[in-house]
């Protein structure tokens, strides 16, 4: 490298020379000399080159070769899981990355949560380079997730972009591509997935490198609004590639481009009729927009976040209120909320004392002055009505907030620092839906610096006691979004990368497990209770063999619901406990292969009942032997997954952190140790039903006589109803274990886990010498009354089938 080159480099690190990039920075192959290098100048959306992990945020400067800041596409190749959990190879590619982002693949690649598979696009000496690849495990993804998405949709039209079938680079392209990210996201049949939320960020990114529309910030207001609107485990899966960020940020600095359209100077003082929204716009948008240009303000404005434009030249509007409750002075939104602008002239104790205030900010006079002696013109107000776009990645935090959040941005203005300080009002939301883990100490105010809440440079007012406060005043030296925290200790919970069913049925079969395996341990403990009550019924062999099954049954349900929880498992976790953890995880696993091989020796006894020879004599002890195998051969795969693979039975961190970590075999000890044997055993119980059903029809179709039918036909019913309890319930389970939709798993929850409860119905209470003893022991005087009843009745019957005969003879 020769000395003008290297002085070159030190006049660009040591001055920050402020260079016009612009021919650089959209990644020109037709750069002037290869040799030639980019500043990147501070900022993520001009950035030729940052390893940027937090969007808007200043970073250091650094340099990089002008014709290198994207990786290019390259081809991959991974398995796909299809249909018939077949893994099939594909060759994919990874899609073209600016330096400092995450790549998606061409044909489309999710995890199981929804999640895509990324790759980094890394800076290294001075050009753009793939992370490496070599150290992964194979990777094995799906095509689609079973729930209606768009995400599918998204990825084409994202392809479209990235490989020039849309444009981009005109104002027609680019008003068509935000309609029809828009009319995606729109869809109220459809389900937002992480996946969806990454690449709604990229395709944000692209727009930033064109030239601003307003008429496209219409679009971007309405995607992220139905962002904002999904589940909040979505946002939180996304926020680990940087998603959310990136979409906040791109939107944000969208918006700040804009006031030069929305409020031009020529419109102040433009006669305009009572300002209204078009419905058929709002209807195909769901934005309001409102059109103040007699005072020089522009308004967009959704239930989830709205966008307010202000020239102070126009009518001296440098704030906005917002209101939850209407008034004479406030104009009524139809998202919900009502509003009115201040000027700088107005008094902030006045403003704070208005009832139903939410929120407010503006600059007084003497402010507004001072930043338009320094070059603004125009200012931006962005209101959140909640903190959904604002995901913290770290697992604890001791703030969270509790208010509206207001983004303030004064285009035009240098660093965005305020010498005097800019006044906000917030309303404590605390005290209408108290949390309880909220403190005092640690509450007031803060900002978003993307990637937690801070407080430097922001000062709160109010009593030694925030939480009681109805509205907390904060005033700030520097521009960014701002919100009301209460202090407190909050773990940040996510679905972790192995969940396919959405939150809202994690939650409904969670509730449908926990009742369904507390009424099976209430039918378990009715038939041992019969059984210990009654020695008429426990001698029969049938009701032998039915208590082993209900014992296997009752150590399964204890575990789960008791003794192998996932707070004991993240117990013993953290405290190290691994042998503890591994015991109760074998425990698990060998009391549900037990209480497989007692389904597998009752369906070969029903079996020989009816199939083979009806009335065959039994081996002597034969309860015995089977008792000795259906207890002791489960213990060779617990031991073998115990001893080869102890690991397994430890929970992951992301299990832990979703609250879903017992302590349980996974990977193949899952799959050979606990899979395996139970699809063969419900496969075979699945063929002796079949065979036993077969047989019985049979027989119902040669039975002659009314009472032989009616006999064949209750065998019929106990058929199908044992050999659905003893294990045919679990189909459900392997199909839905195989990814073949979220019905199964509600098929196989309501089924599996109300086994002990019907089998007490079905031979407790349903069984008329069982409901007999249980009445004789309850009420032994009506017991005593149904028998000189029946008699009686038996008496009467004999008298006169003999007075029949008599008559007969004679």
């Amino acid at each position: 490298m020769n000395f003008a080159w290297c002085l070159l480099l030190f006049l660009v690190l040591a001055f920050k020379s402020p260079l016009n990039l612009a021919a650089y920075t959209n990644g020109n192959e037709n750069c002037p000399a290869e040799r030639q290098m980019c500043l990147k100048n501070g900022t993520y959306n001009h950035c030729a080159g940052v390893e940027a992990r937090y969007p808007g945020k200043t970073m250091e400067t650094g340099i990089v070769y002008c014709d290198s800041m994207f990786c290019e596409p390259e081809e991959f190749q991974h398995d796909y899981i299809t249909r018939n959990h077949d893994q099939t190879p594909h060759l994919n590619k990874w899609k073209r990355t600016k330096i400092g982002e995450r790549a998606t693949l061409h044909d489309i690649c999710l995890l199981s949560s929804g999640m895509p598979v990324t790759r980094w696009c890394k800076l290294q000496n001075f050009r753009a380079h793939w992370e490496s690849t070599d150290d992964w495990d194979p990777v094995v993804c799906l095509r689609r997730v079973r729930e209606h998405t768009i995400s599918g949709d998204l990825n084409s039209l994202h392809d479209d972009i990235l490989e020039g079938r849309r444009r981009t680079n005109d104002t027609q392209g680019r008003r068509e591509m935000s309609g029809i990210m828009r009319n995606m996201f729109r869809q109220r049949d459809r389900t937002l997935l992480p996946v969806d939320v990454h690449m709604t960020g990229q395709m944000l990114g692209t727009l930033m490198q064109q030239d601003k529309d307003a008429v496209v910030s219409v679009d971007l207001l309405s995607v992220c609004k139905e962002i904002m609107s999904c589940d909040s485990k979505v946002l939180q899966l996304s926020a680990k590639l940087n998603a959310t960020n990136s979409l906040l940020s791109q939107f944000e600095n969208y918006m700040d481009a804009l006031p030069d359209q929305m409020v031009p100077k020529e419109r102040c003082g433009e006669v305009v009729a009572k300002p209204t929204s078009d419905e058929t716009e709002t209807a195909t948008t769901g934005v309001e927009t409102y059109d103040f240009a007699d005072i020089g303000v522009q308004a967009l404005i959704t239930s989830n976040i709205s966008v307010f434009f202000a020239n102070p030249d126009c009518g001296s509007i440098t704030g906005i209120a917002i209101y939850s409750a209407p008034a004479e002075d406030r104009t009524t939104s139809a998202s919900g909320f009502y509003y009115r602008f201040i000027m700088f002239t107005d008094d902030l104790a006045e403003i704070k004392q208005e009832s139903h205030l939410e929120t407010a900010a503006f600059l007084p006079k003497y402010l507004w002055r001072e930043v338009k002696n320094r070059g603004a013109t125009y200012l931006i107000f962005k209101v959140y009505s909640h903190d959904a776009l604002f995901v913290e990645n770290s697992e604890q935090r001791n703030r969270r907030p509790r208010s509206k959040v207001i983004s303030i941005s004064i285009p035009g203005l240098d660093n965005n620092k305020l010498t005097l300080p800019l006044p906000i009002l917030l309303r404590n939301e605390n005290l209408r839906d108290p949390d309880t883990k909220a403190l005092s100490l640690g509450s007031g105010c803060g900002y978003w610096n993307y990637e937690t809440w801070l407080s430097e440079g922001v000062t709160t007012s109010g009593s030694s006691d925030l939480l009681t406060d109805p509205i907390i005043e904060c005033h700030t030296y520097h521009l960014t979004q701002f919100a009301f925290l209460v202090g407190g200790s909050y773990r940040t919970n996510d679905l972790g990368e192995q969940v396919l069913i959405t939150p809202i049925n994690a939650k409904v079969l969670d509730i449908i497990s926990i009742v369904g395996c507390s009424l099976s341990l209430l039918g378990v403990l009715g038939i041992f209770l019969t059984a210990a009550l009654f020695k008429s019924w426990r001698s029969q062999a049938s009701t032998k063999v039915l208590l082993h099954l209900c014992l296997a049954m009752g150590l399964q349900m204890v575990l789960f619901v008791f003794l192998n929880t996932d707070d004991i498992s993240e117990e013993l976790v953290a405290n190290g406990d691994t042998v503890r953890c591994v015991a109760l995880g074998a425990a698990m696993q060998y009391s549900i292969l037990v209480l497989f091989s007692w389904m597998l020796i009752i369906a070969f006894l029903q079996f020989q009942r009816y199939v083979t020879v009806i009335g065959i004599e039994r081996p002597r002890h034969y309860i015995l032997k089977a008792a000795l195998v259906a207890w002791s051969l489960p213990l060779v795969p617990t031991l073998l997954v115990a001893l080869i693979d102890p690991d397994s039975y430890i929970p992951t961190t992301e299990q832990l952190q979703t609250d879903t970590g017992i302590c349980y075999p996974s990977g193949y000890g899952l799959i050979f140790g606990v899979v395996l044997p139970v699809t063969l055993i419900t496969m075979s119980n699945l063929v002796i039903f079949v065979y036993v059903f077969y047989s019985i029809s049979h027989s119902l179709s040669q039975s002659v006589h009314k009472s032989e039918r009616r006999m064949v036909v209750k065998q019929i019913r106990l058929s199908i109803m044992l050999f659905f309890l003893l294990g045919l319930t679990w189909i459900f389970g392997i199909f839905a274990f195989m990814k073949a939709g979220v019905a199964f798993s509600y098929l196989f929850c309501i089924t599996a886990t109300m086994q002990g409860f019907v089998m007490f119905v079905y031979f407790v209470l349903l069984d008329s010498a069982n409901r007999r003893a249980w009445v004789g022991l309850i009420c032994p005087t009506k017991m005593e009354l149904d028998v000189v009843k029946r008699t009686t009745e038996l008496q009467s019957m004999t008298t006169s089938s003999t007075n029949y005969t008599s008559r007969s003879q004679n």
